[in-house]
This record gives structure tokens, C-alpha cells and sequence, in this order.
């Protein structure tokens, strides 16, 4: 009857054991713009802690409907929620890098940043307007180049996103009959095109089809060794997209007046800013209803803004956040994630 219960005792102490280790693990959902990023992170935080991260990338708009539903440990978002959105889902929201949207074309013969847009020539193409690769006004923006006589194909999302909220969001910056027409959103009703469900989705048709113009992620756009664009930035200057350009980008952001860490910086000023930039953000609940569980959330993401963490991301095109931003971040969570009582973040 010893050994019997012994045995009892052992398996369910080993029983507590694995739940422990497996309640550990962390997960995630949302954002496909930071999912190369986020997977390089949740590996490199497994091989050095143990504790896994188990991030979807099934678009902005989903993962606000995760974490709003408490499916997932923490949401993740291009478009960042304002004040009254987050009071409303009892949620607080912090960036985690800055990353670039890029236009990606494939067009037989043009190298990866060789083609030029101005924002005018972007948007006439999604409203429809610009429909060959051999308009004069897109003769006339790349001098020198032979532009062949081709239907245009324009790519976009199917899915709410983030990227795409990034995307109309500059258009409706530099074109008011972008904004009266389309606006902005993580869904909007597209004038022209065939829809790819993710960044992923985005680089796989625009890599299929011939003649096609679409948006990502950079790190998409160089994992899939697409043909990017110069873009004419708020100066005029044409920029390519590198890290010195999401850098320039970024570097102007006033987070200290930005009211709940909102802040979307397209469109950034400076002759060197790439001009569709902006930050990415994860979204979690105040009260916490499993406070261990969100604690091991904060110290992923702790670790996420420390030397290492911003290596893998700098190797990916991802700026990292700045060291004030980052202590501003670490603040809020001290004083806005709880178990109802007490701060969950010491």
C-alpha cells in the first residue's frame, strides 16, 4: 500500500511538475508585420530560458480580437489603439521595434531598388488610375529604365492588418482623395486588386504574378528576395529601405506626448526617413486573471529590449526601441498591470 501510494504521490507530483513547466510558456497572436522578428525572439528565448512562445501571425485585426476575448496571453498590433479603445477593452499597449512597409514589384528585369515612386504615382496605381508599367508618368519618375508595355496587377491584404493600416495610412497623408475615398483602417474597401491574406501571402502572389505591384514588411521583402522601390519621402528625396532610413524614420517620435503610447510616424520628416515606418505594439490586459502567466509575459519582454534581443532584430531591419522609451515602457507596466491588488511587475 506504501509503494502503491508512493507511486500515486511521485506521478502526481511529476503530473504538477510538467503543468508547471508547460503553463510557463507563453502565447501570442496578431501582427504578421513583426512575425520574422518575433520567431527569431521566441527561439532564442527557448534555447536561453526554457520557457516557450507560441506566437500566430494571423493579422492585426485578429490578434485584437484574441487578446479582447483572453484566448492568448498578449495581443499584437500594427495599428496601435487609442486611448478610449484601450480604457474600453481594459487594455494597455506597448511598442516593441520599428519596422518598414515597403512597395514590392516584379517586373522582369528591374533590380531590387532600381524602380522609383513618387507618393502621387502609389497612389494612382491603387486607386486604379495607373494601370501600365509604361505610363508616361512612371516613365518620366525612372528615367532609364525600359519599362515594358503590361498591365499592372496590384496586390494587397484580404485580412484586417496592421501593415495595411501603415500602407492607407500614408496614402491618406499625401492624397486627400485618398482619405475622402479609402481612408484608413486595418480593413478598407480597395478600389482595384487581388487580395493575399498576410505579409506572407502579399510575397507570395506579388513572387507569382508578372506585372504585379504589392506591400510588406521589409523583412518579407528580402526573405523572399522580392524587387522593392525607392519612394520619394515628405522632402521629395528618394530613399531606399535600410536600416539608416528606418533609423532617420524614428528618430522624431515624441512618445512622452503621445497619450496611451499612441503614436503612427509616417510619413516622418527628415531627408532621410523612409517614408512608411512606424512601430509595432503588443496589447495586453491590466487586471490580470493569471498573474504568473503575465509576469512571464513581461520578462520575454524584458528580455526582448535587452543587447541580444536587439542584434536579432537590427539583423532583420527591425530598429530597436531606445533605451527612455524602453524605461517609459517597463513605468507602465509597473503601474498598469496588476492582479487587482498589486503590481505584477516589481
Amino acid at each position: 500500500m506504501t509503494f502503491a501510494r508512493n507511486l500515486i504521490v511521485s506521478a502526481g507530483l511529476l503530473a504538477g511538475l510538467f503543468t508547471s513547466a508547460q503553463a510557463a510558456d507563453i502565447t501570442g497572436a496578431g501582427a504578421t508585420f513583426p512575425y520574422p522578428l518575433y520567431a527569431k525572439w521566441a527561439e532564442m528565448y527557448k534555447a536561453k530560458t526554457g520557457t516557450g512562445m507560441n506566437y500566430q501571425s494571423i493579422g492585426s485585426g485578429g490578434g485584437i480580437k484574441q487578446i479582447e476575448a483572453k484566448t492568448v496571453d498578449f495581443g499584437a498590433s500594427d495599428m496601435p489603439l487609442k486611448v478610449d479603445q484601450l480604457d474600453k477593452s481594459g487594455l494597455m499597449q506597448f511598442p516593441t521595434v520599428v519596422g518598414g512597409v515597403v512597395p514590392v514589384i516584379n517586373i522582369p528585369g528591374i533590380k531590387p531598388g532600381d524602380f522609383k515612386l513618387t507618393p502621387a504615382a502609389l497612389v494612382d496605381i491603387y486607386l486604379g488610375k495607373i494601370k501600365k508599367w509604361n505610363d508616361p508618368r512612371l516613365v518620366e519618375i525612372n528615367k532609364g529604365l525600359s519599362l515594358p508595355d503590361q498591365n499592372i496587377t496590384v496586390v494587397r491584404r484580404s485580412d484586417g492588418s496592421g501593415t495595411t493600416f501603415l500602407f492607407v495610412n500614408y496614402l491618406s497623408q499625401v492624397s486627400p482623395e485618398w482619405k475622402e475615398k479609402v481612408g484608413a483602417n486595418t480593413s478598407v474597401q480597395w478600389p482595384t486588386g487581388v487580395g493575399g491574406k498576410g505579409n506572407e501571402g502579399v510575397a507570395n502572389y506579388v513572387q507569382r504574378i508578372k506585372g504585379s505591384i504589392g506591400y510588406v514588411e521589409f523583412a518579407y521583402a528580402k526573405q523572399n528576395k522580392l524587387s522593392y522601390t525607392q519612394l520619394a519621402n515628405s522632402t521629395g528625396n528618394f530613399v531606399r529601405p535600410t536600416e539608416e532610413a528606418f533609423i532617420a524614420a524614428s528618430a522624431n517620435a515624441d512618445w512622452k506626448s503621445a497619450p496611451g503610447m499612441y503614436l503612427v510616424s509616417t510619413n516622418a520628416p527628415g531627408k532621410d526617413s523612409w517614408p512608411i515606418a512606424s512601430p509595432t505594439f503588443i496589447l495586453m490586459h491590466k487586471k490580470q486573471d493569471k498573474p504568473a502567466q503575465a509576469l512571464e509575459v513581461l520578462k520575454f519582454f524584458d528580455w526582448a529590449y535587452g543587447a541580444d534581443a536587439d542584434k536579432a532584430a537590427l539583423a532583420l531591419d527591425y530598429i530597436p526601441m531606445p533605451d527612455n522609451v524602453v524605461n517609459m515602457i517597463k513605468a507602465n507596466w509597473k503601474a498598469q498591470i496588476t492582479d487587482g491588488k498589486a503590481a505584477i511587475w516589481k
